[in-house]
């Protein structure tokens, strides 16, 4: 697999830099084994925020098992302190069927990435969208039932719930842009346009949505009389989505 010096725009430099030295050491380890090598997420959306944004990788291999796997782990052990989380390792094989299973997540990655080296299984790929409603209306409902979990486990302490938001929203955006794609209007990328959109057409409060995404990027800093009230507004506009969602 190649390895070139592809530029993501709108990236920070010193980002660029880690990633390319990054795509040097995956290539290193798993060597013929890796087929391509992609970027997917907020670092291609434009929605990238230094110190605070994860970087989502996915390798497309030939091939793995216990030892392939294994060759990647000194990868993750330099590069996790960098924000790198743990890759998908696919094959193309794998592209093809999972896609019908999780279409949604193969949608956002299909339409948000970058090739850093080798080849892009995507061209050309179409992603099997039949289960998509489902998906899309699990997803909104799980998220519901886990977050009313996950404030109880914490018992409702603040620094616990200043965590909890931001990863709440973030993996509710996709399941907005899911639903934008589900009644044909049109998919933004932007968070923030997104959570409005939804909003305007569904006829919905989504404030709390809107203040856990600038929780997220360190915007605002609810004190304690008002972390419950941020955690309440997020609660209600995430439950009645779920009850007014278009079937």
């Amino acid at each position: 697999m190649g390895t070139t010096e592809r530029i993501i725009e709108g990236l920070p430099e010193e980002t660029q830099t880690l990633l390319r030295a990054y795509a040097k050491d995956v290539k290193a380890a798993l060597n013929d084994q890796l087929e391509g090598l992609l970027i997917y997420g907020s670092a291609v959306r434009g929605e990238f925020l230094t110190g605070r944004s994860n970087l989502n990788m996915l390798l497309v291999v030939n091939g793995y098992d216990a030892a392939v796997l294994k060759r990647y782990a000194p990868v993750h052990k330099r590069w996790s302190k960098e924000g790198v989380i743990t890759p998908m390792f696919l094959t193309d094989h794998d592209v093809r069927s999972f896609s019908a299973l999780f279409p949604l997540e193969f949608l956002e990655i299909q339409e948000h990435h970058r090739v850093l080296g080798g080849r892009d299984p995507f061209v050309g790929f179409h992603v099997d969208t039949r289960r998509l409603q489902d998906a899309v209306m699990q997803g909104l409902a799980g998220h519901v039932f886990r977050l009313r979990q996950r404030y109880a486990e914490a018992g409702g302490a603040d620094d616990a719930v200043t965590i909890l938001l931001p990863l709440a929203i973030t993996s509710t955006i996709p399941l907005l842009r899911g639903l934008q794609r589900l009644q044909g209007w049109p998919v933004l990328t932007q968070s923030d346009a997104v959570i409005k959109d939804i909003a305007d057409r569904l006829q919905l409060d989504l404030q709390g949505f809107h203040e856990a995404l600038l929780l997220k990027r360190g915007q605002i800093t609810p004190g304690p009389s008002e972390i419950p009230r941020v955690f309440d507004r997020y609660l209600q506009a995430a439950t009645r989505l779920v009850e007014v969602m278009p079937r």
